[in-house]
């Protein structure tokens, strides 16, 4: 048997590959520390530690489609600069706001967009999950925690409850008639999920051809993990509970968890074998004449040059924003007692947690009858480690082992004379065989701008950023026993214009 000859390889590869590679490193050189640091968070987080991995098998997925990809002729797609200009944007907004996600997504979409402008469409097209898988080496997935710690833990209270063991439910913790359980970070099995969904999607695109099967395998790797972890939460507790606790614990814990994991995978991934496809015959199989050399070399140049100018602009716009330099650390002085309120000692010894602020302030009042407690963490000269908005600002840690989030909801309130929606949460704190109930209003303050959403809080930020306004900021937290959670409210009305004026004052005595 004998095998067809490869195709000839266009001529204007020549050109076009040193072109690549020299936009390629343009644009790595002005985003090398977004790019240090995603490869920071693959290399201390074992979550992302697969995404290591990533580019690499982009590489290995390219170079199987090389004969495929020899005779076509790249030529250089103007248009896509568009697109290419928005992702500066993106990258700069990111910047502005510490969004590690942002800005290191804005690098990956400006490197995929770089090789589509250089290659064009014609020749991406052959090449374009290759090219999207590359997205997974965006470490991203920490946002999910809360929901799926939430969804862990109501799937085994109720298997539990199924088995005929009686269960009583706050929060993340449940007790059961053997001992105390919690679900934490580690329990939300988001790192079974993203590597399930990093290798199912691999996984599909090598094994089915129909766009239909490879989207169904997709959602079994998406489905299969949640339900897993569910059932793998599950059995830990039940396995600790049968064996008086002395099983399913620690790094037992850890190992069953993985076992049962790697059991699962292994289950889907040889079901889903059963309906693989045969790929297509190879483009390279073809005899395809090879044509002219392509564009001029002269509109490559102005493509590859405008590249450049496009990924520089997002360092050099944020370096234009910074040019002040830090303003002085701020200063947050007493808030002034409203009316009928004064100072009293502390009723709860609870602190929420906010990493590097640039001011704290922490006080308790009182009217007689109800106690009020008032925490404000100001920041100032935001970076991505000083950061008002952050998955680790929170009220109690999950490992926390006195305070614990019992639940979480929103409420409008009344402040000053203007309605505002806050976010609310239930506090549970357990010392000394003793329990403290606390009720929690939170809200953010943004350069004098009111909120109590995450997104609107950056949002804000960036805008005030571009605006050259600065980047001051605060969250403002009030807390009461819950048998007094009245005195909230009568406090947070009474309260908010003093509030205000210590924040602008703050603001401006920069």
């Amino acid at each position: 048997m004998t095998h067809a000859p490869a195709p000839p390889c266009h001529p204007a590869w020549r050109r076009a590959l040193p072109l690549l590679l020299a936009a390629i490193a343009w644009v790595l050189f002005w985003y090398w520390d977004t790019a240090s640091a995603m490869v920071a968070i693959w290399a201390r987080s074992d979550t992302y530690a697969h995404a290591f991995l990533v580019p690499p098998i982009s590489l290995w997925l390219i170079w199987r489609k090389r004969q495929e990809l020899a005779p076509l002729q790249p030529a250089p797609t103007a248009w896509l600069l568009l697109p290419l200009a928005a992702t500066a944007f993106f990258w700069l907004l990111g910047e502005l706001t510490a969004v590690n996600a942002l800005t290191q997504f804005a690098l990956v979409v400006t490197l995929i967009m770089t090789i589509v402008s250089v290659l064009g469409i014609g020749v991406s097209r052959h090449i374009t999950f290759p090219l999207a898988f590359l997205l997974f080496a965006v470490p991203v997935g920490e946002f999910m925690l809360p929901q799926l710690m939430d969804w862990t833990a109501n799937f085994t209270v109720l298997a539990l409850r199924a088995s005929g063991i009686p269960v009583y439910r706050e929060g993340l913790n449940f007790v059961i008639p053997s001992g105390n359980w919690s679900v934490v970070e580690a329990c939300s099995g988001i790192r079974y999920i993203i590597a399930s969904v990093t290798v199912g999607t691999l996984f599909a695109y090598l094994n089915y051809v129909t766009l239909s099967r490879r989207l169904l395998f997709v959602a079994v790797s998406i489905v299969v993990p949640v339900v897993a972890n569910w059932l793998r939460a599950y059995m830990i507790v039940m396995i600790g509970h049968l064996s008086g606790n002395k099983l399913a614990v620690g790094v037992d814990h850890l190992i069953y968890g993985w076992v049962f994991f790697g059991i699962v995978i292994l289950a889907m991934f040889a079901i889903g074998a059963r309906w693989s496809e045969d790929p297509p015959a190879p483009l390279a199989a073809r005899s395809l004449p090879v044509a002219n050399a392509g564009p001029a070399g002269v509109v490559w140049l102005i493509v590859v040059l405008t590249i450049g100018l496009l990924a520089a602009s997002g360092p050099l716009a944020f370096a234009a924003l910074n040019q002040a330099g830090p303003s002085s650390p701020p200063q947050l002085g007493r808030l002034t007692p409203p009316t009928g309120w004064a100072e009293t000692p502390r009723f709860a010894e609870w602190t929420p947690v906010y990493a590097n602020p640039s001011a704290v302030l922490q006080e308790t009042f009182g009217d007689g009858q109800r106690q009020v407690g008032l925490f404000i963490a100001y920041y100032r000269n935001q970076n991505f480690e000083r950061k008002l908005v952050t998955s680790t600002n929170v009220l109690a840690t999950s490992n926390d082992p006195v305070w614990s989030v019992v639940s979480r909801d929103r409420r409008s309130i009344q402040l000053g004379d203007r309605p505002q929606t806050v976010g609310t949460a239930n506090l549970l704190g357990k010392k000394s065989g003793l329990e403290t109930r606390l009720a929690v209003w939170q809200w953010y303050w943004v350069n004098g701008r009111l909120t109590s959403s995450d997104f609107e809080a950056k949002l804000f930020t960036a805008l005030s950023r571009l605006r050259g306004m600065g980047d001051d900021s605060a969250v403002i937290i009030l807390y009461a026993p819950t048998s007094g959670e009245d005195g909230l409210s009568a406090f947070a009305t009474a309260a908010a214009p003093a509030i205000a004026t210590l924040l602008a004052n703050a603001r401006e005595a920069r």
